[in-house]
């Protein structure tokens, strides 16, 4: 592996641009994996070393160096199987590059190949992944950009929580904190984030539930649509809910799994709790892994969930307008499929 040696203050291997240039055959066009807020990502390939990711700050990236340095400073930190590993950056003239262990496939939302047992692990690895993030690393973070373009899945299914730049470490005294700089995915975001840029663990937490809800039913939250009423992918989970009819939001492809229905229902359930509008009656991550690891315990009924009425009907209810303060130029959603 070509390393040229590490900047002062940096705890990553350094790259030449030369070395990226060559891994990615000059950033061809056929090497492009995709294109976020960051820059565009391409397939690269290191003499002698492993397939990578390569992220290039685009010049006219809305993110831009703040979030470039803040990805290098918290995942060079971070070490979890459920995490995207990054393996060194390149740093020359204008040039802001991240290289990353290539994932070959792309979000965990949808696809033949995601049987109810791959969707269960794709599920639980999440979960390890951020509660690693809140609780057991040596910075305590706060995503607050999980969705579903940022969970990455490797050649084994296994899932991988990517894309820090909009990360934030919390002491470990902190329970909250406020930022006048909203940033996010509409569909994504908490209510007390989109409104009054207030972010914690339980912000974390509501952006998980809506990804839970989107891996059980193959729907997105944020394309959802239903006919007779004017409710995103949330307020059709809690409407169905409420008249006892939730098995209906189990996604088609996976048949009649008679044999996992109750699990998938509490499966269900649990993505509702942590969508629910007050922060306060939402899980932890501690108690989401608990509840995923012991089928036996009673969940608690959820209460309405905020953000449950699609755009339609959030103009149509201009007084219960809550998102007009929602970030909508981050939205990066695609399908899974080899890469």
């Amino acid at each position: 592996m070509h390393r040229e040696g590490r900047r002062k203050g940096l705890e990553l291997p350094l790259f030449s641009f030369a070395t990226v240039v060559a891994a990615t055959d000059n950033f061809s066009p056929t090497n492009k994996l995709g294109q976020g807020g960051f820059g565009p990502v391409y397939k690269g390939k290191l003499p002698e070393g492993p397939e990578i990711a390569v992220k290039r700050l685009s010049r006219s990236s809305g993110q831009g160096l703040e979030e470039f340095k803040n990805e290098i400073i918290l995942i060079a930190k971070l070490q979890h199987m459920n995490l995207v590993r990054i393996l060194g950056c390149c740093i020359e003239g204008e040039e802001k590059i991240l290289l990353y262990e290539y994932m070959p496939n792309k979000n965990p939302t949808k696809g033949k190949l995601l049987d109810w047992g791959k969707r269960v692990h794709i599920i639980n690895g999440i979960a390890q992944g951020l509660l690693y993030l809140h609780k057991y690393s040596r910075l305590r973070v706060i995503h607050r950009d999980l969705k579903a373009s940022n969970i990455l899945l490797d050649g084994k299914m296994n899932p991988k929580i990517s894309d820090f730049g909009m990360a934030r470490i919390f002491g470990r005294n902190e329970s909250e904190a406020n930022t006048n700089r909203v940033v996010g995915t509409y569909g994504y975001m908490s209510p007390e984030y989109a409104m009054e840029g207030l972010f914690s663990e339980k912000s974390d937490v509501f952006s998980f539930g809506v990804l839970l809800l989107e891996i059980v039913s193959g729907k997105k939250n944020t394309s959802f649509y239903h006919s007779d009423r004017s409710l995103n992918l949330l307020g059709y989970a809690w409407e169905l809910w409420k008249d006892g009819r939730v098995s209906e939001l189990m996604d088609p492809m996976l048949g009649d799994p008679t044999s996992t229905c109750c699990n998938i229902l509490r499966f269900i359930q649990m993505g509702l709790l942590c969508v629910q509008e007050s922060a306060k009656d939402r899980p932890t991550m501690s108690d989401v892994v608990s509840m995923l690891g012991n089928e036996m315990a009673t969940l608690t009924n959820p209460k309405q969930p905020a953000f449950f009425l699609g755009r339609r009907g959030l103009e149509e209810n201009s007084s219960k307008n809550r998102t007009e303060n929602c970030s909508n130029n981050d939205l990066t959603i695609s399908e899974i499929e080899a890469r």
